[in-house]
């Protein structure tokens, strides 16, 4: 990972503009998952710190666009950029960042570099389709899965596939396990968004549905209610919602067990890709740490 992180440093700063590197200084560098990822898949390779770093820039970018659409002032507990330099100039950077990624993505194989600029198209796509089903309670799980994969996990498939290919590893089996480590990782957010305090999250509990996105524990509580309490729960769908609304709405989903059917969920594709790389104890150790996150 230092090599990873000197390979970011060298990226940001050939962009040649002492206000990039003082804005991606800025920025929280979470857990580098995608990063760690390549790393263990393709730790033999020469290239695999460079691969890692690229798309680290690339996450960051649309980090920094999301936070954007969703007029976000926190990003993991810290004030985001454009809420403390403003909107063009995070739209700004997360263009450079982008830019700066594929401009070093040439350089790879083309069935990697592909991957990832695929990967990428999707991860638009898939932000694109959360505004607009943000714009109405959503109820179908489906839909909100796949919009879930696009805007997750199709990042994460992508550089365990990309890192597989430059070991002549399965490409096709490290890419159902990240499919699947993207999906479950998220779906756990999506809980903790429930069921953690604002000290943990760095943002208000619930937020989610605040903000009009109708994660798995609100769509399956949706289906158990009766038609007066669906109703309801429609109705404080996108606004901000008072401690009594918030407390009625945690009651049901334990009534109704909705968010240990989103865990469910989580743990069964958690398992599928276990089974796709059994025989990698780190990549099985990483999905073990995810899944066990207390909710």
């Amino acid at each position: 990972m230092q090599r990873v992180e000197a390979e970011i440093k060298r990226l940001v700063d050939e962009c040649g503009y002492d206000e990039v590197t003082r804005l991606f200084n800025m920025l929280s560098g979470g857990k580098r998952l995608r990063a760690k990822l390549i790393l263990k898949i393709a730790q033999e390779s020469k290239d695999a710190a460079l691969l890692a770093a690229i798309v680290e820039l690339i996450h960051a970018a649309s980090l920094l666009h999301d936070d954007v659409i969703d007029e976000a002032d926190t990003r993991r507990g810290k004030p985001s950029v454009n809420a403390t330099e403003g909107s063009k100039t995070a739209v700004m950077l997360g263009d450079i960042l982008y830019s700066k990624g594929f401009t070093e993505l040439v350089g790879f194989d083309k069935a990697v570099a592909q991957t990832i600029a695929a990967s990428v198209t999707a991860l638009s796509k898939g932000e694109m389709m959360d505004v607009k089903m943000a714009e109405d309670f959503n109820a179908d799980e489906q839909k909100y899965l796949d919009m879930l994969y696009l805007k997750t996990a199709t990042l994460i498939e992508a550089a365990a596939r990309a890192a597989a290919l430059l070991v002549d590893k399965d490409a096709d089996a490290h890419a159902l396990y990240g499919r699947n480590l993207g999906l479950s990782f998220q779906i756990i957010d999506d809980i903790l968004d429930i069921t953690s305090d604002e000290a943990t999250l760095g943002k208000p509990a619930m937020n989610d549905f605040v903000e009009g996105k109708c994660t798995l524990p609100y769509i399956y509580l949706y289906h158990a209610l009766n038609d007066a309490e669906k109703e309801r729960l429609v109705a404080a769908h996108g606004k901000k919602i008072d401690a009594d609304e918030s407390a009625w709405i945690r009651q049901k989903m334990d009534e109704n067990k909705t968010i240990e059917k989103s865990f469910a969920l989580a743990q069964k594709l958690s398992a599928q890709a276990q089974e796709a790389v059994a025989e990698d104890v780190e990549l099985v150790g990483i999905l073990d740490t995810m899944i066990k996150r207390s909710y």
